[in-house]
């Protein structure tokens, strides 16, 4: 095992730090390689792991951001998954750290099925297993092409995640907590604008399933199924036969016009509740906030994820 650092222009006392650890490391025989951007301007998150990644050596790699804290047998149990599924993006169940931050995303990470981990790649969730508990091959690595390095504000784990479903890859979580996740206002991924993240998962809902599909039915008519409907492309604009709701008021309302289309006569899609619609469906109803409601709902339609619908809350 080696340890592979790479401190990307850092003004606080991380280098000392760093030093300290790399003398305690290589007393017990393990490596620690370490390499720094020494201009005055950090180059971005993407670019300092795959220099992490570049001045490494090993076959596998198991990643993990600065700020977080990795359990015994991580490693261990990362690796032994990563040699059965080699082409795959291992993860790991996470405690959140404090305790109290995103219970509802900390939920929603450790309790994916196997199948979920690919059908929920579309939620704002970002990737279903998350980047600081990934572990995958060098090789793997390699053959999605590096992260992207476009610096603050690329959401350069989604990029690189939605890259490696488009070439076939696999996701596997370890079902152990082996990280520690800490939450703090100052971290890179508060960085990113909703805004760019809502362009990267529409374009990849569209390229992944809109594509195959002939007509769909968007669930919810209010405001993230309108906005959801707006940022289609105009083909796929015309394969939604309708918006479906369990308000009254936006089922009596009958139709939903889409003003500021260039169409003449503008767009009318209907609205209608969820009972009457027809699937397949994009869900834009947020998981785990309704006590229970919503998935009742769904639940009564006996659906089945992937095929007659997807969640892109």
């Amino acid at each position: 095992m080696e340890l592979s650092v790479f401190n990307d222009a850092s003004e606080d006392s991380s280098a000392e730090i760093i030093e300290r650890w790399k003398v305690k490391l290589e007393d017990a025989g393990i490596p620690v390689i370490i390499g720094n951007n020494d201009s005055s301007q950090p180059r971005g998150v993407g670019f300092a792991k795959n220099q992490a990644v570049i001045q490494s050596s090993g076959t596998y790699l198991c990643f993990l951001d600065s700020d977080d804290v990795m359990m015994p047998q991580r490693v261990r149990l990362q690796h032994e998954a990563a040699i059965q599924h080699p082409n795959s993006i291992i993860g790991c169940q996470i405690r959140r750290e404090p305790l109290e931050s995103t219970e509802r995303y900390t939920r929603w990470i450790n309790n994916l099925t196997e199948e979920q981990l690919l059908t929920q790649v579309f939620t704002s969730h970002g990737p279903t297993v998350i980047m600081p508990t990934w572990f995958c091959s060098r090789e793997w690595f390699y053959h999605v092409g590096k992260f992207d390095e476009g610096g603050k504000g690329v959401p350069e784990d989604l990029l690189f995640f939605y890259k490696h479903i488009e070439k076939g890859g696999e996701v596997f979580r370890v079902d152990h907590c082996l990280l520690l996740y800490r939450y703090h206002p100052q971290a890179a991924t508060h960085s990113v604008l909703e805004g760019t993240i809502w362009n990267h998962r529409v374009r990849f809902l569209e390229d992944r399933v809109l594509s195959y599909w002939i007509s769909f039915t968007i669930w919810n008519a209010g405001k993230q199924g309108k906005k959801l409907y707006r940022s289609l492309s105009p083909a796929n604009q015309k394969k939604v036969t309708a918006f479906c709701d369990v308000d009254e008021k936006k089922i009596t309302k009958g139709f939903y016009t889409y003003e500021e289309s260039e169409e003449r006569p503008k767009p009318k899609i209907p609205i209608c509740h969820f009972r009457e619609a027809t699937p397949p469906f994009i869900i834009c109803v947020k998981l785990d906030l309704t006590h229970g409601a919503f998935e009742e709902n769904l639940n009564t339609l006996n659906l089945k994820e992937g095929m007659d619908y997807y969640h892109f809350n």
